[in-house]
């Protein structure tokens, strides 16, 4: 049986951007073409309409939180999968600060096994860069890869020693695995709960200055242009940040960068109500910051847009904002978000498609996009239809987004994994 999805705007960065149909046969894509009904009318057949909507490659999200194991109360593989695939994603990579850590070959097995169950989004484990996340030993790498890693962090901690950031960088490179940086200076956040700045001192809360970020994503630079190998600076969230990775790739030091849609969406200032649902770390800057991250979008010093989906119930919510955990969902708001982008003007189409794509994939040595031949992972957007996000119909298992309630325009209503419908607008 043949799928046929019709009459879309097909955009593969770099490659394509026409109205055309895609065909879809045994989980791959074998044409791409203009009226690819006409010699395939004896074949069964099973039309989607994409009139009107982006047809894209299918969308990642290389920077996840899925609580599994151990915090199954707030996430699991299956719910975390199931919000991946509402929002868009067809793939999703998950960070390694659950309970036990996921610093070894069975808790990465026991992540694959859990997502070959749930069997509706690709989840890629990202194992851990030291045991325990504690930043004293380096973590068996080859053990990890060969169980299915696809990337190193101590993301939530930072490698505060730079000799086993160092060592971490060369011994990962021996396995083809990314580094992906959590840059946090623990001595300068000290008890900060927010951004460094005058909205903090209005609300009687400790700061944390923008030099927490940008001086550990000036150390891994340093590292990264010492030892030659590329590293990931994971949740951009500084104006100094931003200019700190474009110098050094203008140098042609191998950085990569995310960002993730709050810190291009809001400023500190949306805390002054003490919504906990806006406490994050790195913690919402200013505008300044916000520009600054738009302009790395837009000329290519930030090349991922990641959600840092972090799930946390109201038990870690529901209490007063300086004891209150870090984090927010992101999978299920992130494509009308990153939309806001198109429609300000500040980067196109196909530069968001890229950078939630293209880029991700590119960086953990993915071979996916719209090309004959490849897997039939497939993204359908409607960037035209408006709405209000509405939490109460998340498939995630918490609600801690500060999102809820707004008037967006755009979202994603076809997510298609390996040929099959994962999720489908209604």
């Amino acid at each position: 049986m043949l799928t046929v999805i019709k009459g879309g705007r097909v955009i593969d960065p770099g490659n394509l951007d026409d109205i055309l149909d895609v065909v879809i046969e045994d989980g791959n894509i074998v044409e791409i073409k203009q009226d690819a009904l006409a010699g395939n009318e004896s074949k069964e057949t099973k039309i989607i309409d994409a009139s009107g909507k982006i047809v894209a490659p299918g969308l990642i999200d290389m920077h996840v939180h899925l609580r599994d194991p151990g915090y199954e109360y707030k996430e699991t593989i299956e719910t975390g999968s199931r919000a991946a695939a509402f929002g868009g994603f067809t793939a999703v990579c998950c960070m390694p600060n659950t309970n036990p850590v996921n610093d070894c070959r069975q808790v990465t097995e026991y992540i694959l096994k859990k997502a070959v169950k749930a069997d509706i989004v690709r989840v890629y484990p990202i194992a851990a860069i030291s045991e325990g996340l504690k930043g004293d030993n380096l973590c068996e790498y080859g053990e990890l890869k060969d169980a299915g890693a696809i990337a190193l962090s101590d993301d939530g901690n930072p490698v505060m020693n730079s000799q086993l950031m160092r060592r971490a960088l060369e011994y990962s490179s021996g396995f083809n695995l990314p580094v992906i940086s959590h840059c946090e200076d623990f001595d300068l956040v000290s008890d900060g709960a927010m951004n460094e700045g005058a909205v903090a001192t209005k609300m009687g809360l400790s700061g944390i200055p923008n030099a927490a970020e940008s001086i550990m994503v000036l150390r891994d630079i340093a590292l990264c242009e010492l030892t030659g190998v590329p590293v990931h600076i994971a949740h951009v969230s500084t104006k100094e940040s931003v200019r700190a990775i474009r110098d050094a790739k203008k140098r042609g030091v191998p950085v990569t960068a995310e960002t993730a849609p709050h810190y291009f969406s809001l400023t500190d200032a949306s805390i002054k109500d003490y919504n906990t649902n806006s406490k994050m770390n790195p913690p919402l800057r200013t505008e300044q910051d916000i520009e600054a991250i738009c302009q790395g979008l837009v000329d290519g010093t930030i090349d991922v847009i990641a959600t840092d989906h972090a799930p946390h119930s109201l038990i870690e919510k529901a209490v007063e904002f300086d004891r209150a955990a870090n984090g927010i969902i992101g999978l299920e708001t992130a494509v009308p978000l990153g939309l806001k982008l198109v429609e300000s003007g500040i980067i196109d189409i196909t530069d968001l498609i890229e950078k939630m794509s293209k880029n991700p994939a590119r960086i953990l040595g993915l071979k996916i996009g719209l090309e004959i031949g490849k897997t039939a992972d497939i993204t359908i957007i409607d960037p035209e239809i408006s709405y209000c996000i509405d939490a109460n119909r998340f498939q995630s298992l918490s609600r801690n987004t500060p999102f809820d309630g707004w008037d967006v325009k755009g979202r994603a209503v076809l997510t298609m994994v390996g040929g099959n419908v994962v999720y489908q607008d209604n």
